[in-house]
């Protein structure tokens, strides 16, 4: 697969695996055998860049993505680039399938959550390190200053910001040079498109989370889908109601004609789509399955030219569109 470069040195996969998905929100964990087996298949495709955070799984089991990130990337850990997130814990009281976030990035907790993440990832160094979410009452210059601090200690080597705005992205980078930010971005949810002109002066890489929106961009879902009440996100997301899917037949439509002209399928033009528009754009989308990691890979050879990606622009705000997952509750800690 070919490479990209996310702030000035970091080398990753033009496609990226978000691990999420094999223990938390898309129902209950997958077999830890046969997911270890499909991150092996990701690194002999040529993934090499993989995404996770401390608190991406289950009521028993909170940690239990980066246990099985770890203990599937132990043998090549030479080989690949571990992102992993800190900031936030889920709001234990809270009884809805997507449980509402309290971010809390005191000195203290991130220095916890740093060797806590190290030991489960079976590792010496976490290469990208994010602020999950951004705390309001902790000013993100001190933990920008955290940040340098790990760096120097060899802990991490690259540190980010997820679902940041300008103002946030400025006063961080001014404290300790930021690598990437991480936030949501898809054909469905564009918003963060007016922070382009600021990571091109900063240097500052996009990974795209839920690059394909939740998996409705792949065209696999229809009014009969049903999803795991109570552990699948998707069963509360408003563009997988059977009404919505009605709504986006048009986007749908405009995905497969697109695949068409390009032998691609709609999950491989959206996933081209964004890597063709910036050089800095490394969307990450997770999968439970073999077929869909190789699909997914496979967008990074699908070249579009400029004008063909101002043109799907243009057809995108002209389509009609339902509305579409934009994040979890955040509540104040």
């Amino acid at each position: 697969m070919k490479n990209r470069i996310l702030g000035t040195d970091l080398q990753v996969s033009a496609v990226g695996l978000g691990c999420m998905g094999m223990s938390h929100a898309y129902g209950s964990p997958a077999d830890e055998k046969e997911m270890c087996n499909l991150i092996s298949k990701a690194v002999d495709i040529g993934y090499n860049f993989f995404d996770t955070a401390e608190i991406y799984g289950t009521l028993a089991d909170p940690h239990h993505n980066e246990k099985l990130v770890g203990k599937a990337l132990k043998q090549y850990r030479n080989k690949v680039k571990i992102a992993t997130k800190f900031g936030i814990k889920f709001d234990e009281s809270n009884k809805n399938v997507n449980r509402a976030l309290i971010p809390d990035s005191r000195p203290e907790v991130i220095r916890k959550s740093v060797e806590g993440s190290l030991k489960r990832l079976n590792t010496d160094h976490i290469d990208l390190y994010y602020l999950h979410r951004v705390d309001q009452n902790v000013p993100i210059e001190e933990v920008a200053s955290v940040m340098a601090d790990l760096i120097k200690e060899g802990k991490i080597t690259h540190w980010g910001l997820s679902e940041v705005k300008e103002d946030t992205i400025r006063r961080a980078n001014s404290v300790c040079k930021v690598t990437a930010i991480q936030n949501r971005y898809s054909m469905m949810y564009r918003d963060y498109e007016s922070l382009f002109p600021v990571l091109e002066e900063l240097q500052i890489g996009f990974v795209a989370f839920s690059p394909l929106a939740n998996g409705f961009l792949s065209g696999k879902y229809n009014e009969n889908s049903k999803f795991e009440k109570g552990t699948d996100y998707r069963s509360v997301m408003p563009q997988f109601t059977s009404e919505a899917v009605k709504e986006n037949q048009e986007l749908l439509k405009l995905l497969t004609d697109l695949g068409k002209e390009k032998g691609a399928t709609p999950a491989q033009i959206s996933l081209a789509w964004m890597i063709s528009k910036k050089p800095y754009i490394v969307p990450i989308p997770g999968t439970r399955k073999p077929d869909r990691l190789k699909e997914n890979a496979e967008s990074a050879n699908i070249e579009l030219s400029e004008s063909e990606v101002l043109s799907i622009d243009k057809a995108l705000e002209n389509t009609h569109m339902s509305q579409v997952f934009g994040g979890t509750k955040i509540i104040k800690r």
